[in-house]
């Protein structure tokens, strides 16, 4: 479904993605983990193009490109089949709910706004918020901003959804709401590639797990074998902070 071949971006002269090669199958559902600052925020920009790559390959479906080349019209097309989850969530602060959800249909898809707003009524219900359809995001808590920005992505139908550590910005209270949503897509077999620090979301959702440092894939495999026995020592190192941080929080949260 999705081929991306010796992706490089660079900033300032440093490479950010260092020959990233990657194969996403339909109804996979990949998650990235690796140290801030890696580059695994910017892959997913760069598939988006919300970051125009320096270098490399992207094979979407019957979509076939050079990214470094590619026209408006296929940057255009890979933005119609695919969608993105930000973490701090983008919502657009004049429109409601349903006008955010319905946003990128009008805008992107060019739907008539009847039928879009149709559309986004039926997101609403499907993410547990109909009743706040006229709800502007100033109204709403973390997790449901959240929820709305996932809406959105959900609305077109995208090909991939690509998920940029979409609880990071979002107070503990409000992370599980997010996380069960995805669940739910996951469930679905919605396409998702995602970035997180959620280790447990990672380990009980993903089809495959990739561990990214300094710009590279160092590591990728089902979650069954890279937590329990990762073979880079630096996947090791990374791992064993990361789940002795989250069972702390368990832990906290136990007590409280």
């Amino acid at each position: 479904m999705i081929r991306i071949t010796n992706l490089v971006k660079r900033f300032g002269g440093a490479a950010v993605l260092d020959g990233i090669d990657m194969d996403i199958a339909r109804g996979e559902i990949i998650v990235v983990i690796g140290p801030s600052g890696t580059g695994k925020s910017t892959l997913l920009r760069c598939l988006n193009f919300l970051e125009r790559p320096d270098a490399g390959h992207l094979v979407l479906n019957d979509l076939d490109m050079d990214v470094a080349t590619a026209s408006a019209r296929s940057i255009l097309a890979v933005r119609r089949r695919t969608a993105f989850v930000f973490q701090n969530y983008a919502l657009f602060a004049n429109k409601t709910a349903l006008e955010n959800i319905a946003e990128g249909l009008l805008v992107v898809h060019r739907w008539p706004r009847h039928k879009a707003h149709a559309r986004a009524r039926d997101i609403l219900e499907r993410i547990g918020l109909a009743d706040k359809g006229d709800a502007y995001p100033a109204s709403l808590s973390g997790g449901q901003q959240q929820r709305v920005g996932i809406g959105r992505a959900m609305a077109a139908r995208a090909d991939v959804i690509l998920f940029d550590e979409p609880t990071s910005s979002l107070d503990p209270e409000w992370v599980e709401e997010v996380l069960e949503l995805m669940k739910q897509l996951a469930a679905e077999r919605q396409t998702m590639l995602v970035v997180t620090h959620e280790m447990n979301f990672a380990r009980d959702v993903a089809d495959r797990v990739i561990f990214m440092e300094s710009g590279r894939i160092v590591e990728q495999g089902p979650p069954s074998q890279l937590f329990s026995a990762p073979q880079d020592p630096r996947t090791r190192a990374f791992l064993r902070k990361m789940l002795a941080g989250q069972s702390d929080e368990t832990a906290l949260k136990a007590a409280k």
